[in-house]
């Protein structure tokens, strides 16, 4: 069998840089985007040792002949869209770059495969955002109740890919993935800040930790098995969406006290609560059922919130 080329878009990223490592030990040939790859340095695939093994391009996701000429050239057997805004936090300050950044890169990539013609795999990264707020785990058949501007985005994108998919005969699925973390996480998601601050600490920083809403509760999972779920979407016969999830929730107050607590600390003597770090809307309960993910696909999660901290701990410390 010939060697595979996968394009993944948004590679600098943290599923984007775990997704490239997988794929290459899958022996794909792995070509990923950036706006500029010429002076983007690729932080996270450096920290994973696989810089030198992705070939990178330059892609600007809004911008449709841009996406037609990256797509034409590569020339890939599967895409990888994981491209565009990430923080729901932020969407809300960026509300039309988070729409144009998500739905309009979505529909250009799609709409390039289209064009050309070629059986490219598509796989678009859905989220559990577009649920809001929901009652009990959250399947497949559950309706879209977004409640952010960066949720509004990714249900426009995974409506855009649904309809490819029946309107035009393409391999294109989206998975719906609940919160998963990893030490390449930026410190503006709340988890690393967490896990950042609390290493600090226990180094002897006088810092005070401020946070919003603990009250939360999320379905947290470890980032690097998700993208995995990610590529098995892309094997089967016919194209479907997913959720990808542990299907346990966790309060945000929990993850931060089980962070401090493995490294001998009391949180509640090192955090303050701000409420202008309150969303103007945000989810009471997430939380997600990967039954059909674990009977389609043969996935199903390894390590739950506690063995995220775990990590995380220990990746910061290190």
């Amino acid at each position: 069998m010939s060697q595979k080329t996968a394009l993944v878009c948004g590679v600098s990223g943290q599923d984007g840089a775990y997704l490239a490592r997988l794929l290459l030990e899958k022996n794909y040939l792995v070509v990923g985007t950036s706006r500029d790859a010429q002076v983007n340095r690729f932080d996270n695939l450096v920290r994973l040792g696989i810089h030198a093994n992705v070939s990178a391009q330059s892609m600007a996701v809004t911008d449709f002949r841009s996406v037609l000429q990256v797509v034409d050239k590569v020339q890939p057997n599967e895409i990888y869209n994981l491209t565009g805004q990430s923080s729901v936090g932020l969407s809300f300050q960026q509300p039309v770059e988070t729409l144009e950044s998500i739905g309009v890169g979505t529909i250009n990539i799609l709409e390039s495969i289209r064009f050309l013609g070629k059986p490219i795999r598509f796989y678009n990264a859905a989220s559990s955002e577009c649920f809001g707020d929901i009652r009990g785990a959250a399947n497949e058949d559950t309706p879209f109740h977004p409640r952010s501007p960066y949720a509004v985005a990714k249900a426009t994108a995974h409506w855009l890919t649904s309809n490819y998919r029946d309107a035009y005969d393409l391999y294109a699925c989206s998975g719906i993935l609940f919160n998963h973390e990893s030490p390449l996480r930026p410190e503006r998601f709340v988890t690393r800040k967490i896990i950042a601050a609390a290493c600090r600490i226990s180094k002897g920083s006088d810092e005070r930790l401020t946070l919003g809403n603990l009250n939360i509760s999320r379905d947290w999972g470890w980032a690097p098995e998700y993208v995995e779920a990610m590529w098995l979407m892309l094997q089967q016969d016919s194209p479907e969406d997913y959720v990808v999830a542990t299907g346990k929730t966790h309060r945000l107050e929990d993850f931060c006290a089980e962070s401090f607590a493995a490294l001998d600390l009391d949180w509640k003597a090192h955090v303050d609560i701000d409420e202008s770090f309150f969303r103007p809307t945000d989810l009471a309960l997430s939380q997600g059922d990967a039954t059909r993910a674990k009977k389609q696909l043969g996935w199903e999660h390894q390590t739950d919130m506690h063995g995220v901290v775990k990590n995380m701990i220990e990746a910061e410390l290190s």
